[in-house]
């Protein structure tokens, strides 16, 4: 199944978010190999080159190595890993946290929603 796409933002910068959340998920574990280039690609729905941008990004950053020999793998190194994933994380709470300020809500009554959305199962008691 193809992965989803936005738009309005470069493709091959949504790709490295996407692989970047498979490794801090631990769908590529730490040390585990990726798929090629190509094999990525076709899952994707994009052109291989896009695909080799993202690597080219993503090896950049350290979350993944080259070997020559032995294709791409995952960084081993737990630390980066952690970071990427506060990084990854940070992010979102920024967007969610700019959403709740929107709707008009203060940091303490979205910590309230939050604490009630956790201990009612995910659900929000709208009385």
């Amino acid at each position: 199944m193809a992965w989803n796409m936005e738009s309005d933002r470069p493709i091959y910068a949504q790709l490295v978010e996407r692989i970047q959340m498979q490794i801090v998920s631990g769908q590529y574990p730490p040390g585990g190999k990726l798929p090629s280039v190509r094999e990525l690609a076709a899952v994707a729905s994009v052109n291989p080159n896009t695909m080799q941008k993202a690597f080219a990004e993503l090896e950049r950053s350290g979350l993944i190595i080259t070997q020559r020999t032995n294709g791409r793998n995952v960084t081993e190194d737990e630390v980066l890993i952690g970071n990427v994933k506060k990084g990854l994380a940070r992010e979102h709470l920024e967007v969610f946290l700019s959403g709740m300020k929107e709707l008009g809500y203060t940091g303490q009554d979205t910590m309230e929603l939050l604490q009630q959305y956790i201990e009612g199962g995910n659900q929000f008691d709208m009385d």
